[in-house]
């Protein structure tokens, strides 16, 4: 398995990655995380969903891309068929790892193996780099959206803390037929127990309010609607066949 690799000019000079979206480029996936930071924009297009790990005990938020493993009803003729891409996506083949010098800081690292990695003899693909070595715009957009990404996931404990501290989170299981008669279960989540939220008194939601909690609060139950045009999704490519 091949290691990440700090990103820079010199070792990365001609890095080319591919664009687009399909299975072939690793966009084959059911969901993949997101942080409360960024559910306003996700909940516009998908269900946010949360999951326990249980090593870590702890909560993460998905957003929810298809009902089965490998499925994502939001890959289209090559193209990504939604108004928003969550930012653990649309930040590959890139991430923020932890320095090797001895230093133990955080730097911008990118995964030679990942599928969007252009070939060496391949001019498809956006630059990484300028031919002085300064960094694309390309590059300098997704240094934006991993620095929000990063910055997200390390807010994100005081919300799961918040959400655990009221029992607000509640085992999601949901039975499905499909327009061909197929039937599915979509279980092994939780989502937010709209009643517990419901029932806090005013101190309680003047806390998630001070916190910063109750946008993403409100913002993950709204995603739940829609879990409607996911199945419509899916009933439009059980149609076409």
């Amino acid at each position: 398995m091949t290691s990440p690799s700090p990103l820079d000019p010199a070792t990365h000079r001609d890095l080319r990655v591919r664009t687009g979206a399909s299975d072939d480029l690793g966009d084959g996936i059911m969901a993949c995380l997101a942080v409360p930071s960024e559910f306003r924009r996700v909940q516009d297009c998908f269900p946010i969903l949360f999951r326990l790990d249980m090593e870590r005990d702890s909560f993460d938020a998905i957003a929810l891309f298809g009902f089965e493993a490998g499925e994502n009803l939001f890959v289209e003729n090559g193209e990504w068929d939604a108004s928003y891409k969550p930012l653990a996506m649309d930040v590959q083949p890139f991430l923020i790892g932890r320095s090797g010098d001895g230093e133990d800081r955080d730097e911008l690292q990118v995964d030679p193996a990942h599928p969007r990695i252009a070939g060496a003899d391949e001019a498809q693909g956006v630059r990484v780099f300028e031919d002085d070595g300064a960094a694309t715009p390309f590059l300098e957009s997704v240094r934006e959206k991993l620095a929000a990404l990063d910055a997200g996931y390390r807010d994100s404990s005081g919300f799961f803390d918040a959400l655990r501290r009221h029992d607000l989170l509640e085992p999601f299981t949901l039975d499905i037929t499909f327009a061909d008669g197929s039937v599915q279960q979509l279980d092994g989540y939780h989502a937010i127990n709209e009643e517990r939220l419901r029932l806090l008194d005013g101190a309680g939601l003047g806390g998630l309010h001070i916190d910063g909690h109750l946008e993403p609060l409100f913002m993950a139950l709204a995603s739940l609607s829609r879990i409607g045009a996911l199945i419509d999704r899916r009933n439009a490519r059980i149609a076409v066949g």
